[in-house]
């Protein structure tokens, strides 16, 4: 029944700094397929079935056995590879049928190749998938794991060691289920962990306050197991000490531009030396997650931690926002924070007040908060003033355009840059606009926030890194109005800004002033009270493992 084994190996080019890549063939039996001659080169794994014409593509009882060949897997989508000693290989995917020879068993040494496939229903979701591949000589089962190896060994974008925060509360306390789940992945990967379960709240924010740099750099990058308000944490952490930049820009009639820029400098920032390789990922265990939701198109935890050990990268806007004024009687004492997907306030801050009352329920908390705040239609009065960004500036000059993976608007400029540093010069040259009156929410959206209330986001056209804030106003208006303004953020394809009492103006930077009485901002999911603030964008500030949403 077994046809004669052949193994060959042929030189191939060099890659470069690295010992010769060889070009393998052997005939093997790949599981649930049947015979195949596989070949090996730089770029991946290809086979063909060598099953004979006869037998090619036949069937049992009427049902198609052999799958169309030829196949391959690249070495960039391949996370693991390990020998798998001896068992049993099956011809065919299905079942034993002892009436049909083409559904033999046979037992030998085998080895496993670990890649992925797309989802067919969701193609952002990405589906796990090994390749088991038996031969009866054990050595050159071991020869081709040895050579795989190699080769990813090739793939120099992947993390080596990793610093793991998981909170176990996050969601509905499914973080450390989550991540038990997602080990095996780590571990076939041959990546190296170090796992940190909080214990508090802030307790990765003082890890991460307290880590030196030296420690740090022992990490290719940081990966958060849980949600938005958890990453927030692990955020400000890292950037606080590290990210030593200008205030943003204020009008002169809001805030002594020269008194704010005193108290921060670029200057000697540590932050440099980390982003042209560091890295952060997420895997969602959180009530929304709307950053994964942007960033790889899908809520999933095996999609998030696959793109994490294949070493995907993409950038990320980051808003700096600095509070000046804790109340209106507080005395100036500048408070930075960093938010990496939204802040909001009014509705969207007394929603996760109210919810925080209500841990014990889970993600459904923010229903019934949602349901309390609405009908209590609280409107506070505020002035909001924003930099008039050029039509040059914005995208595809005023077109619709949505964020994919590969976005040309993303990658048109260089990174790690924003539009204004603070300084008395650009000051006299920026244009200030404002807005003042009774506001039911305003947000401020550094990407779409795509979710699973709002599937095209709060602002479907918002950019992973373009450099522009969304700045959203809902001025007072009646309960029937706001009510079908949220139900147009609940559906997709939905018109959310298609209302006389919204305003949607894309900036740079912006100021906030409270009068009367106050709400509280909304910071990724964290709390943040405020009289008086002001944010800026900074263009792909950090870098995600992740390759950016898919259609």
């Amino acid at each position: 029944m077994e046809r004669e084994q052949s193994c060959s190996a042929l030189g191939g080019q060099s890659h470069p700094n690295h010992h010769q890549t060889l070009i393998l063939k052997s005939i093997f039996f790949l599981d649930g397929y049947g015979e195949v001659l596989l070949t090996s080169n730089s770029d991946g794994l290809f086979w063909e079935s060598v099953d004979s014409p006869e037998t090619d593509g036949s069937d049992c009882l009427g049902i198609k056995l052999a799958p169309e060949a030829p196949a391959e897997v690249n070495f960039s989508d391949v996370y693991g590879v390990e020998f798998d000693n001896f068992g049993v290989i099956r011809k065919s995917k299905l079942a034993v049928a002892p009436s049909c020879i083409l559904c033999d068993e046979y037992e030998m040494y085998r080895f496993k190749v670990y890649s992925f496939q797309r989802s067919k229903s969701q193609p952002a979701q990405w589906v796990l998938t090994t390749f088991t591949f038996g031969h009866k000589d054990q050595q050159t089962c071991q020869m081709w794991v040895n050579q795989i190896d190699a080769s990813l060994v090739l793939q120099d974008e992947r993390p080596k060691n990793l610093l793991v925060f998981v909170n176990p509360r996050s969601g509905k306390g499914i973080g450390s289920r989550t991540w038990e789940a997602v080990v095996p992945i780590f571990l076939r990967a041959k990546i190296n962990t170090k796992v940190i379960v909080t214990e508090r709240a802030n307790h990765a924010f003082d890890v991460m306050a307290s880590t030196s740099n030296k420690d740090l750099k022992m990490y290719d990058g940081i990966v958060a197991v849980g949600g938005d308000g958890f990453f927030n944490e692990i955020l400000n952490g890292f950037l606080l000490s590290r990210h030593l930049a200008h205030y943003p820009p204020t009008p002169s009639d809001i805030i002594d531009c020269r008194q704010a820029e005193g108290n921060s400098t670029d200057h000697d920032s540590e932050f440099p030396a980390f982003h042209t390789w560091f890295r952060f990922g997420i895997i969602p265990a959180g009530s929304t997650d709307a950053i994964v939701m942007c960033s790889t198109g899908c809520r999933d935890p095996i999609t998030s931690t696959l793109q994490i050990v294949l070493g995907k990268r993409v950038h990320l806007d980051i808003a700096q926002v600095v509070r000046w004024k804790k109340t209106p009687t507080s005395k100036f004492d500048p408070c930075v924070r960093y938010a990496a997907s939204f802040a909001g306030y009014g509705f969207y801050g007394d929603v996760i007040t109210e919810s925080e009352k209500l841990r014990w329920m889970g993600p459904r908390r923010y229903d019934y908060a949602g349901t309390r705040v609405f009908l209590r239609h609280s409107s506070y009065e505020a002035e909001i003033a924003y930099v008039d960004t050029k039509s040059e500036d914005t995208n595809a000059k005023g077109k619709r355009v949505l964020c994919r993976s590969n976005c040309s608007i993303c990658n048109t400029r260089p990174h790690l840059q924003h539009s204004h540093t603070g300084s008395s010069s650009r000051q006299d040259e920026t244009r200030w606009l404002k807005s003042k009156g009774r506001f039911l929410s305003i947000g401020a959206a550094v990407i779409s926030c795509r979710n699973e209330k709002a599937p095209d986001g709060l602002v479907a056209d918002a950019h992973l890194s373009d450099g522009f804030l969304h700045l959203i106003l809902i001025r007072d208006c009646h309960h029937a109005l706001y009510l079908w303004h949220l139900t147009q953020l609940a559906r997709k394809g939905g018109n959310p800004m298609d209302f006389k009492f919204v305003e949607h103006h894309k900036t740079t930077a912006f100021t906030f002033t409270s009068f009367g009485d106050q709400s509280v901002w909304n910071l990724d999911g964290e709390l943040f009270e405020a009289h008086q603030l002001s944010a800026q964008v900074f263009r792909g500030l950090i870098t995600l493992f992740a390759s950016g949403p898919e259609v």
